[in-house]
């Protein structure tokens, strides 16, 4: 049996604590444990952040109450509740029945990663996100092979237009699609003289070109 590893990025992912709290810190919050919403719709969730992450202050990054649970030399853990809400970037991937596998957060950006069996399914989340979130895309996208059996797809870059491909070329060149990220929107779209709207609507355009030729539509 094959299966799909999709990373997919929220720019912007409304009132996310977690990604409120990444924009103040100078290091990515990748520790993050969550909760099934309670009979009373509430839902608890953990975040580390590096002890010498840099944060002035963590209540400040966020409205939502924060609770400190544990710190270290390492590490600093907060845990907050929030109600169950259908405009959570991490409900809208698990209201589908895929479980969302990691959960972390750069610069104000959420990043999540699942699996799923099927491609289609992965085209399908994506377009759930964009119906909710301005600017969502696709990091990195794998599929596992069984030993015998493969699926290759040739995917023709002149699928492309040439300014799409220049800025897709320029984001992978300045680690915009690393992880950590080696810049964010802003860097990219500065670089390119481009306002960073019209780089993420460049770069959605492109990567949905892309997966239509993977999934052959």
């Amino acid at each position: 049996m094959t299966g799909f590893r999709a990373t997919v990025v929220v720019e912007d992912p409304g009132d996310c604590p977690i990604a409120d709290v990444s924009a103040s810190t100078d290091e990515p919050i990748t520790s993050v444990t969550r909760s099934r919403a309670s009979t009373d719709g509430t839902v608890v969730e953990e975040f580390g952040i590096a002890a010498d992450a840099g944060a002035e202050s963590i209540d400040a990054g966020t409205a939502t109450d924060l609770t400190p649970i544990q710190a270290n030399e390492r590490e600093e853990i907060y845990r907050f509740e929030r109600e169950s809400e259908a405009d959570c970037a991490c409900e809208i991937v698990e209201g589908t029945g895929t479980p969302v596998s990691s959960v972390r957060a750069q610069d104000g950006a959420l990043q999540l990663t699942f699996r799923t069996l099927e491609l289609t399914e992965i085209a399908d989340i994506v377009d759930d996100l964009r119906d909710r979130f301005e600017s969502v895309l696709v990091e990195e996208l794998t599929q596992d092979h069984d030993d015998e059996t493969s699926d290759p797809v040739l995917v023709d870059r002149d699928l492309l237009t040439t300014r799409q491909r220049e800025i897709l070329e320029t984001a992978h060149e300045m680690g915009y699609f690393d992880y950590p990220k080696g810049a964010n929107a802003t860097d990219v779209a500065e670089e390119l003289g481009i306002a960073r709207s019209t780089l993420t609507e460049h770069l959605a355009a492109a990567q949905t070109k892309l997966l239509d030729a993977l999934l052959e539509k």
